[in-house]
């Protein structure tokens, strides 16, 4: 099972990157490591499954809120507390 300080924080960053709607490559590079990196740590291949899978790994490790995919064009939201002290190198 992946940590899942990590997990939330690559999840955070995943919805950070989407709000933002990359708008250039340097930007849009980060969402696809971020992208890569969250279905590498759930073992899955698309970020829908990502997602579903941290949905479903988040709550047996505490977490309150689950995750749903994000459609075209939408925002994710995700519950990340600001006690992680997560520091994602690229």
């Amino acid at each position: 099972m992946p940590d899942p300080k990590a997990l939330r924080s690559l999840l955070a960053r995943y919805a950070d990157l989407r709000i933002a709607a990359p708008k250039n490559e340097k930007s849009r590079r980060a969402l696809d490591d971020v992208t890569y990196t969250l279905c590498v740590m759930t073992a899955t291949t698309t970020i829908e499954d990502a997602l579903e899978a941290a949905d479903a790994l988040l709550p047996s490790a505490g977490a309150t809120t689950p995750l749903s995919p994000p459609s075209t064009g939408a925002t994710t939201s995700v519950a990340h507390s600001d006690d992680d002290d997560v520091t994602l190198v690229a």
